[in-house]
């Protein structure tokens, strides 16, 4: 096969004719290739990941701006609401994942997508307690596998040593879809009246319908794997195709072998359930600052005496996401350069589990931000690190059911978090003790990295080097 040298770089040799004839640089292939994948295939899971983010915590907007006042919602009320959509989100995760890796990636993630973008749009005319209790768990149920789905997805597209940095440009979606999401739905709200309808039913109205779109150019849009890639040349398919076949065979470290083909074995894994409670730690921080941050900020005007309309509320909510999205880049950029160790989770855990509690000790608006800013930088540095690991010795279908083990453990902490905070909230009249069980949860987190960290192999924390 004859290869140009404007697409591998200018190692070239002359032929008996006299004429220049290329001599492909596995180098220049693996970088054409890996940045080929990241700006075809990243961006568009992370649109994907940006409107699943906001479509399953659009209720933590609506509720502080209109929704607990018509359906007259306690906080513990509104808190179950908020987490009853994990209950069905995990029940159909593992079978999800499985008929991901049956059906393919693109069929799959897009039946997905266009199905929670119905149940969302439902939202829009929720009129009783009940009726929002039965739609967040159906949206939980719709949107069953897609996360694990979308993690599995690209881990099946780039070789080892470029998974955490391909991971941290998709988890961007998440801080980001705060800091654009929060306005944006403040927007939406403030839009009160449009069609004769409440703003926060309009908000709902307004992040549905883009799941439903991009569902639909999903369908025709993503590709299943890299052999199948007609934007990528011949050399770059087959260079990944050959990396990610021979890294199937080297999983694991000396003592912790891979696991390939069997769903059971990853279920009763014991190294699988300490990176599920991990994950469960990190998952219960994010959550109850997520649900429960545009609560925190509403509490301001009674705390503090100060007093913000809605849109100047959304900003509010924003700010700390945009600060976690480059601690999340520079952090997932040095774990790529020096290779995931256990400090890249535990550090950031650690940081969460001091700063938390200590938010609402603060006797000002600006410094409860900053200190929650800092909760959201440690959150989100930690969470693309995490999900580097279990790749590198779960494969083929024991990988969809590992990573979705992973993935329902921890949004159990998803149902707990906001169901105890607001428990905790109707119970102390504050979010103070809330709060500290926060902070615990992420402590836990940090301890479980560390003793990872020291019990398993140096080879299975470190990417693997190409040969």
């Amino acid at each position: 096969m004859v290869y140009s040298s404007h697409q591998f770089g200018d190692d070239t040799q002359r032929s008996s004719s006299g004429g220049h004839v290329s001599i492909p640089d596995p180098a220049a292939i693996e970088r054409s290739a890996i940045r080929k994948v990241s700006w075809r295939l990243v961006p568009f899971v992370a649109l994907m990941f940006f409107i699943n983010f906001l479509d399953r915590t659009a209720i933590s907007f609506a509720g502080p701006n209109g929704m607990s006042k018509d359906l007259g919602l306690t906080a513990a009320q509104f808190g179950l609401a908020a987490g009853v959509f994990f209950i069905g989100y995990i029940l159909l995760e593992i079978p999800s994942n499985l008929a991901l890796h049956k059906f393919g990636a693109r069929r799959w993630l897009a039946r997905i997508m266009v199905t929670w973008g119905i149940v969302a749009l439902l939202f829009t005319w929720v009129s009783s307690l009940s009726g929002l209790y039965i739609l967040r768990f159906l949206l939980g149920v719709a949107e069953a596998g897609f996360f694990p789905g979308a993690i599995l997805f690209l881990s099946t597209w780039v070789p080892a040593k470029h998974r955490s940095h391909i991971l941290a440009l998709f988890y961007l979606a998440q801080p980001l879809t705060i800091v654009i999401g929060a306005p944006v739905a403040a927007l939406l709200i403030d839009a009160h009246g449009l069609f004769g309808l409440a703003g926060w039913r309009i908000m709902f109205f307004g992040v549905a319908i883009p799941a439903i779109l991009i569902g639909v150019v999903a369908w025709f849009y993503l590709t299943d794997k890299p052999s199948q890639a007609n934007w990528l040349t011949a050399a770059e398919r087959d260079w990944l195709t050959a990396k990610l076949e021979a890294e199937e065979h080297e999983k694991g470290g000396k003592g912790a072998p891979a696991l390939h083909g069997n769903p059971l074995a990853a279920l009763t894994n014991g190294r699988v359930w300490a990176f599920a409670l991990m994950y469960f730690g990190l998952i219960y921080g994010l959550y109850a600052l997520a649900f429960f941050l545009p609560a925190i900020i509403g509490g301001f005007e009674t705390r503090f005496g100060t007093h913000f309309n809605v849109f100047q509320k959304g900003l509010i909510t924003a700010i700390p996401y945009l600060p976690a999205a480059l601690a999340l880049y520079l952090w997932s950029r040095d774990a790529t350069r020096r290779g995931v160790r256990s400090w890249h989770l535990s550090v950031p855990a650690l940081i969460g589990a001091v700063s938390v509690p200590l938010a609402l000790q603060m006797g000002s608006p600006a410094a409860s931000i900053a200190i929650i800013t800092l909760t959201a930088c440690a959150i989100f540095s930690a969470l693309p690190n995490f999900w580097a690991l279990p790749a590198r010795f779960l494969s083929g279908a024991a990988a969809a059911a590992g990573i979705a083990l992973i993935n329902t453990v921890g949004n159990v902490a998803g149902f707990v978090a906001p169901y105890l905070t607001g428990i905790g909230k109707d119970v102390s009249g504050s979010y103070q003790l809330p709060m500290l069980i926060v902070g615990a949860m992420m402590l836990m987190s940090a301890v479980l990295a560390l003793t990872v960290g020291r019990t398993s192999p140096e080879a299975s924390l470190a990417p693997v080097e190409a040969h």
